[in-house]
Parts: C-alpha cells; structure tokens; sequence
C-alpha cells in the first residue's frame, strides 16, 4: 500500500475505508470512498464499480461452472517409428474336435451336450465316424474332464501347419502356445507367455511378417447330426489379431480364412488413450475372475484383484465378469475362463454355462469401462485363389495328397503391417486448471483492473479491520473494567503516587504503601505481611 500523504490521513487508523480506498490498486474504489460527502458523481463511480464487480463474478461462476463439468477433447494423430512390435495372432480350427479321436466315452458324456446326440444314437454316430461301436459291456468312467477332451481331440498343430516363416524365416509349432477358447483349443503366435520375447517388426509390407500355411483337415470334421446352437457349417479357421495383454475372444472378434485361398491381412496399429473419471470413465485396475459368493453388485464389474493379476483390458474385464457371472449361476466355469472355479461337466455346459452365457450375451449386462491405455489393429483383407494348375501338383507331391484334398484343405495366410507408423487416439483434458485461473485473471484485469496482490491487499485490509475493530473492542473493554476496579484504591491513596498491592477483603481493604494513609481513610489495624508494614483500612 502507499504511504499516508497527510497528517489528517495519517492520523486516522489503518482500517478505515477511506485510508485502503486510496491506496489500494483496486480500480475505482478512491472514487467512491474519497473525501467529502455524497456526490452524483461518487454515486455514478459507486455504481460503475458494483456493475464491474457483479459482471466479474458472473463471468467466474460461469468459467468455475464450465471447469467442473469436465469436458474433454479427442485428438487424431500418426506417428512414425523405426520398430513396431508384432501383434499376437491366434488361430482356431473351425471344428473343434477330431473324428478320430473320439471314443465311446467320450460320446456318453459330451455327446448329448456338445452334439445333440441320444444315448440310443451313438452306435449309428460311430458307424457315420468310421469307428466301432461301444464293446459289450462297455462302461463308462466315473469321472470326466472337458479340458482333457479338447486337448486330446482338438486339432494338433503339428498336423495343420504344413509351412510357417516369420520375417522370411522359418518357424514351427514352438512358436506357438495353446489357450483354449470358447471354440475350443487354439493357437497363438507371439503371445510373450512364460517370459518371451516378444517379435519386432523393422520394415513393413506383405512377406514381412507371418506367413503360414495350414491344412483344415476336412475329413477330420464331425458330421452334422442335428442342428444346435453351436453346430459348425462352414471350414476354415478363425483368426484374432490382438495385443498381448489381452485374452483371445475370438468366438466374437475372429474373422474367417478359408482353404483354398491366400489371404493377405494389411495391419494398423492404433494405440488409444482414455482420461480416467470425472473426465473420462477409464479404468486401470485389474480384474479377479474368481466367484465373490456375496456380491454387492451381480451385474457390474468385478471387485480389484491382487497384483499379480495381468494389466486391465476390456476383453479381459468381459472375460472375468462372464466367469463370475457363470460360476454364480451354475457354481463352476467354462474351460476358458479364468479364475478358480471347477470346470463345468458337459452336462452343467448343456444345462446351465451355454444358455447363460448365450443371455448374458444378449443383454450386454457386463459394464466394463474402456482401459486407460490399449492398443488395437485396424486391418485390411485381400484373397487370391489357390494353388494354381501350375502349383496343385507340385504341392499334391510336396505334402502327399491329391490335387483336390489340397484345394479343399490347404490355405495360406499372411498378416504383415502396412507401414512402420502408427496412429494414436487420445482423450485430453478440453479445460485445464491453468487455463482457468487465466481466464479469472484476465476477467479480474479487465473490469475491476485488479491483480492477485489486490486480493492480497484485500486480505491484509480485512485483518486491520479484525485487529482494530473485533479484537480492538474488547481489548479496550477490558481495560476499562481493570481501571474501574482500582479506582477506590487510588482515592484512598489521595495525592501521593504509591505503588501497592491490595486484596478486597468485603468492606475494608488491606493496604501496603510506602506511608501511611491519608483522610478520608481510616487505619483499622496494623499488618504485617512478608517483611512489609500494612494497612487495614475502611473509607470514611
């Protein structure tokens, strides 16, 4: 503040209005509170000052208002780089359990659920499989494990791959690692488990990446008996392209290749970031999978797992609401879900875990939020035909078939990125803390020509009023009362100026000056109290 000009002003107390009025930087205020009285040119500066006041804390409620609806922005952008890392690739046969793998047993227990089957019907299942019926006095076993049958019966890889090459090299069935899916047991390439390395990727276009080339195996596939929900009519197999930290859901997110063909797969990475809540609705937390006997809310996402658990995911997040909501239905889960639980019998998959995931499907009750951070592979596909009337015999030789076995059964796949960039999606903050006080600032400076040290000045000016004024008031109303309660003893004194220490002792007080007292006091009693001469005294 500036110092008093005067010494009237300086006379006056700091919290007086018209002191801060003319020193403080606030626009107009001097105008207001100068000296004189009330003028219309004061009233015209008065109300010029409330109007820029009123109009500034409007423009603040308003920006404060639009700050707490958290609004964000989504921003495009492609990036080059010099290495892309490989995506993960899974694979699964469209049939997903072999002819001639399967016995008698097996069709007691899963051939009911998995295909439709009677038990009077096995005997002519197993003639239309090419197989022997059931031995009399067949007896099925006590006990029996889906996940068992699936790896046993499923399609091996060793069997379908007929070529692999990753970046022009060659590659086989160890590089790869079978997870099960709801199809069944699958295959997936470059999927980092167990510690792995993941594959890189340094020069883009078709040939460098994977290439592989399977056999479907059509005369491994099972006869259509009746027509279920799950009854396969087509062949081929069904590819996922995903990132690793995601589980395959490939029933859902697969797409077909079919033998005879080359299929070539253009990829695009995108990585995708989300802003977490108020601003977004992103998560980052992991999941549990395992089945909560009381849950608190049945439909929504499962409850935060230990950190072990692998990063959040949305299809992860489906995956284990999917599982909790199973195991609390039918008190256990599908083969490929996560978690705990006992896998369901095929008998519990036909009665309970199909028809509820099939519902829970079609309601859509699981509400996961995206993740925070992922990343996702836009594609393109292409097809030729194969092989060529040139190539049929070379490769009817090279993997001893017919022609026709291998225009039926053989396909080719090649999945490869497009160009060494990336675009990313990203959500931002539309309306950030700094652009909020700027523009508090810049509405402050524009109709009441204050700053942040005004405030200051304010604040100092409210602490000399609380100063003078609050503590002021009973400062001095306390001190008036000690001067009154003291009054008595200095008439008693008369005109000498002793100091003495009383006490009131009703009527009479006890006096110890350096003399004796005067009229109109009158000595009652001599005292002597620690070493000194005092006065038992009572006025006249």
């Amino acid at each position: 503040m500036k110092p008093p000009s005067g010494p009237e002003e300086a006379r006056q107390p700091a919290s007086d209005i018209r002191v801060f009025a003319s020193s403080c930087t606030l626009h107009g205020l001097g105008h207001v509170f100068g000296p004189g009285g009330l003028t219309l040119r004061r009233g015209l500066w008065a109300a010029a000052v409330l109007l820029s006041v009123a109009a500034f804390l409007y423009q603040v409620a308003g920006r404060v208002s639009y700050y707490r609806e958290f609004h964000h922005q989504t921003t495009m952008d492609e990036r080059e780089s010099h290495e892309l890392t490989f995506p993960a690739i899974t694979l699964c046969n469209l049939n997903p359990l072999r002819r001639s793998h399967l016995t008698p047993n097996d069709l007691h227990w899963a051939g009911p659920a998995l295909l439709g089957l009677d038990p009077p019907e096995h005997a002519a299942f197993l003639r239309a499989l090419g197989r022997p019926p059931a031995p009399p006095g067949f007896m099925p076993s006590p006990t029996f494990d889906m996940t068992q049958l699936y790896t046993r019966a499923g399609h091996s890889l060793d069997d379908m791959l007929l070529d692999c090459r990753y970046r022009g090299q060659l590659c086989g069935p160890e590089n790869f690692t079978a997870v099960f899916t709801r199809m069944g047991q699958c295959y997936m390439f470059n999927s980092g488990a167990n510690g792995a390395e993941l594959l890189t990727i340094t020069k883009g276009g078709a040939g460098n990446g994977l290439e592989i080339m399977m056999d479907v195996q059509q005369e491994e596939y099972l006869p259509v008996w009746k027509d279920t929900g799950n009854t396969p009519f087509e062949v081929g197999i069904r590819v996922q392209i995903h990132n690793q930290e995601e589980p395959p859901i490939i029933d859902q997110l697969g797409f077909g290749v079919a033998p005879g063909y080359q299929t070539f797969v253009s990829c695009q990475k995108q990585q995708l970031s989300f802003l977490p809540p108020p601003w977004g609705d992103c998560s980052s937390v992991s999941l549990d999978p395992d089945f909560d006997p009381e849950p608190s809310d049945p439909l929504g996402p499962p409850s935060p797992s230990s950190s072990s658990s692998p990063p959040y995911s949305l299809m992860g997040c489906r995956l284990a609401c999917e599982t909790r909501y199973v195991a609390r239905k039918c008190g256990c889960r599908m083969m490929h879900m996560p978690g705990s639980a006992p896998v369901c019998s095929p008998q519990q998959y036909k009665d309970c875990a199909n028809p509820t995931l099939d519902a829970m499907l079609r309601k859509d009750v699981c509400a996961c939020p995206n993740p925070c951070a992922s990343t996702r592979y836009a594609k393109e596909l292409s097809m030729v035909q194969i092989p060529s009337r040139a190539a049929a015999r070379y490769l009817a030789r090279k993997f001893n078939h017919s022609e026709a076995y291998i225009r039926e059964n053989v396909l080719v796949l090649d999945i490869f990125f497009e160009a060494l960039n990336y675009e990313t999606v990203e959500q931002k903050k539309a309306y950030e803390v700094s652009e909020l006080l700027g523009d508090i600032g810049g509405q402050m400076g524009l109709f009441i020509g204050a700053s942040l040290l005004t405030i200051l000045e304010i604040l100092d000016y409210l602490s000399e009023v609380f100063l003078d004024r609050v503590l002021g008031y009973f400062w001095n109303r306390r001190r008036s009362q000690r001067h009154s309660s003291t009054n008595l003893l200095q008439e008693g004194l008369g005109s000498h100026r002793t100091q003495v220490s009383h006490l009131s002792l009703g009527p009479s007080t006890a006096v110890c000056p350096t003399r004796p007292p005067t009229p109109p006091c009158a000595v009652t009693k001599t005292l002597s109290a620690s070493h000194r001469t005092c006065y038992l005294v009572t006025r006249l």
